[in-house]
């Protein structure tokens, strides 16, 4: 076993101790009352429920194709997508179960001020964060490691064989808790807040339980899900490439869980830094430790590339100035990415021109909202399209090493994907508080405790919209690197000319892919929030003292709902990034299939990109309005602003972020039936 597997392996141990140690000093945390800890269990009760039936939906799937892998693609690579699935699913649920244990010990913090919550609120959200990476870490290294000793003729294609378990269990866990969240806050709105006029997170709303579960098993258990796919996949990228740019025997091969097993060290440090200013600046708390870890990955990843290079094999590529670099575009690209979307959706020119349209009515809240949600992606592309050709140029692209300049931009994504950790865990936090909020308000806490959680809250929001920005441009980098081995797998090149029919075919369906996908999960929630303001309305019709709080709401009912509707309606869409690659490929050939994944990165990039920035824009607007400004909650223009959000939830939440794993699905899958074409 080499230096390199037992360096990542020992990092994505101390990644998983980190979490289980930081999980339990948070459950150590004062829970808080007896009624604030019994709201909390229905949350964890529901989080539960649904979790067990998609996973029990997805086992199904993942059976079925288990066998298939096993006897078409051989042993190993039906092992490596076992426990692809297993470790995806798993980083999903524990992150999230300590998340909802994290919420109530939030609101109960608070009462000591803001500082002790963000602590709390933080750490519950780093535990996601980092066993996220560890586990992923530590999962490729061991199975890569066994897989050389045992089937060294196979495990290059049971790395695929990997990936492709996270990518399908990222598919379902993005659209089912996609369509659970948005499903449960869009009925709770419009009869909470636009018909019955009663606060956000009310007890008297039958949906607020399930609404709070949302939370987690969207933004929590999906983002976790997410971005464990997209760490371990663009690791499982870059090694391909490296092995069909350098040979299967090469060091380079093993370059990227270098970086990987460095970050890691540089993300848990910087979770410790996540401190208020003396201003009060919650967001400059938060991009302290994104600042610290990415300093210090930077710091660490000159010294280990310095020492990497003198290793046999690994001279003669580039100097450690420019693999440096490489790295140097990667940690740039997160840090303008997670700035340009929160200036489009955080209190800035962008949302203030949403709630600025409101005052005239709902319709020109949605007309502005949906201009600024296409005008969002002109910065992110532009960005991605900067770093990929300065990668590439690195890399000796343009001086005739095309390989190597692709390797280069591999390179890049993966110091990129180096801030995953961190950026989970700040992802993460905004759940938390907004549980915590939701937990204040229901347990009727006093004034001063929601004057902690509110702000909290306000920058949760924002929080998850910018690290929806950082995986759709992770997402992008990927998917770019997984094309490239993909165009690289066949003993001649491709070539996608564009005077070939087959690759023009390939690329329109690419692009219906997308659209008929994100148009599939905006329907689904549509769906699901109908039936949950059907039994709100039914349940204050027939329960009158509920409004004065003689009469107590069933939320069961509720939850029971969006966890059907949410399970039944997952499937369809979930199958489409598998099953399109393949008919493609069988019917039309490799060519058209490089068409398929073209189409469907570049679309995909521009809809997930104005999706989420759309969303967040249109939520924060609404924000902006309810804190005073423009008439105040209740105001004609608040009631547009709802209307907006309403709209703005399923994109943001839904049917934008799953554009990510639906992406990278096609592309695996596209690798995975390499052999077969």
């Amino acid at each position: 076993m080499s230096s390199i597997i037992i360096l990542a392996l020992i990092s994505g141990a101390l990644g998983v101790v980190y979490a289980l140690v930081t999980s339990g000093w948070v459950k150590k945390q004062d829970a808080g009352s007896e009624k604030m800890v019994a709201i909390s269990d229905a949350v964890a009760e529901g989080a539960r429920a649904f979790l067990a039936r998609e996973y029990k939906a997805v086992t199904l799937v993942a059976v079925v194709l288990l066998v298939l892998l096993g006897i078409f693609l051989g042993l190993w690579t039906a092992i490596g997508f076992f426990i692809g699935v297993v470790g995806s699913a798993f980083a999903g649920y524990y992150g999230m179960m300590v998340s909802v244990s994290a919420n109530v010990r939030v609101a109960q913090a608070a009462h000591k001020g803001i500082q002790s919550a963000l602590n709390v609120a933080f750490k519950g959200g780093s535990v996601t964060g980092v066993m996220v990476v560890g586990l992923g870490l530590l999962g490729l290294a061991a199975f890569y490691a066994i897989a050389q000793k045992f089937a060294p003729d196979q495990a290059f294609h049971a790395l695929i064989g990997l990936g492709f378990g996270c990518s399908l269990m990222s598919v379902f866990a993005r659209i089912a808790g996609g369509i659970y969240t948005k499903a449960a806050d869009v009925g709770a709105d419009i009869v909470g807040k636009v018909e019955a006029g009663i606060p956000e997170d009310d007890p008297r709303n039958p949906a607020v339980i399930a609404d709070n579960v949302g939370d987690n098993v969207g933004d929590c258990a999906g983002m976790a899900a997410d971005l464990y796919e997209t760490y371990t996949v663009t690791l499982v990228a870059a090694m391909l490439l490296a092995k069909s740019v350098f040979g299967g025997d090469s060091v380079w091969v093993e370059f990227p869980l270098l970086l990987g097993a460095v970050s890691i060290v540089a993300s848990i440090i910087g979770t410790f830094f996540v401190k208020l200013g003396k201003g009060g600046y919650i967001m400059g708390a938060l991009y302290k430790g994104l600042s610290v870890a990415a300093v210090l990955a930077l710091g660490g990843f000159y010294v280990v590339t310095s020492w990497f290079v003198g290793l046999p094999g690994a001279d003669g590529f580039m100097s450690v100035t420019s693999i440096w670099t490489c790295a140097l575009i990667g940690v740039l690209l997160t840090g303008l990415i997670v700035v340009i979307t929160e200036y489009f959706t955080g209190m800035y020119g962008p949302v203030k021109s949403i709630a600025q349209a409101s005052t005239t009515g709902d319709g020109t809240n949605v007309i502005q909202g949906l201009a600024v949600s296409m005008k969002s992606t002109a910065l992110p592309v532009i960005t991605i399209a900067i770093a990929i050709y300065w990668a590439y140029s690195l890399g000796g692209g343009f001086s005739g090493n095309p390989g190597g300049g692709v390797f280069a931009i591999a390179l890049s994504a993966v110091s990129m994907l180096s801030m995953t950790g961190i950026v989970v865990a700040i992802d993460s936090y905004g759940p938390i508080t907004d549980n915590a909020g939701g937990i204040a308000e229901m347990a009727e806490l006093p004034e001063e405790v929601r004057n902690v959680t509110d702000p909290l809250d306000a920058v949760g929001n924002t929080t998850k919209a910018v690290t929806k920005g950082y995986a759709i441009g992770s997402a992008a980098l990927a998917a770019l690197v997984l094309f490239a081995e993909y165009s690289r797998s066949f003993e001649t090149e491709l070539a996608f000319d564009l005077s070939n029919p087959k690759v023009l075919i390939g690329l329109f369906i690419g692009g219906l892919a997308s659209y008929y996908f994100t148009a599939l999960l905006m329907e689904a929630v549509g769906k699901a929030a109908g039936g949950v303001v059907d039994e709100v309305r039914r349940q204050f019709k027939e329960f009158p003292g509920i409004m004065d709080y003689t009469q107590k709401p069933e939320y069961g009912k509720c939850v029971d709902i969006v966890t059907q509707s949410a399970i039944k309606q997952m499937m369809v869409p979930a199958m489409i990034p598998v099953a399109t690659p393949i008919v493609v490929g069988v019917f039309l050939g490799p060519e058209a299939l490089g068409g398929l994944l073209i189409g469907a990165i570049v679309i995909g990039l521009f809809q997930a990109i104005a999706m989420t920035s759309g969303g967040g824009a249109w939520d924060n607007a609404k924000k902006y309005i309810e804190d005073g400004n423009l008439g105040g909650k209740g105001s004609d223009a608040h009631k547009a602003a709802v209307t907006g959000d309403t709209v703005g939830d399923p994109y943001k939440d839904t049917a934008g972020p799953a554009i990510n794993p639906m992406i990278k699905v096609m592309n695996i899958v596209a690798l995975l039936i390499v052999p077969l074409l």
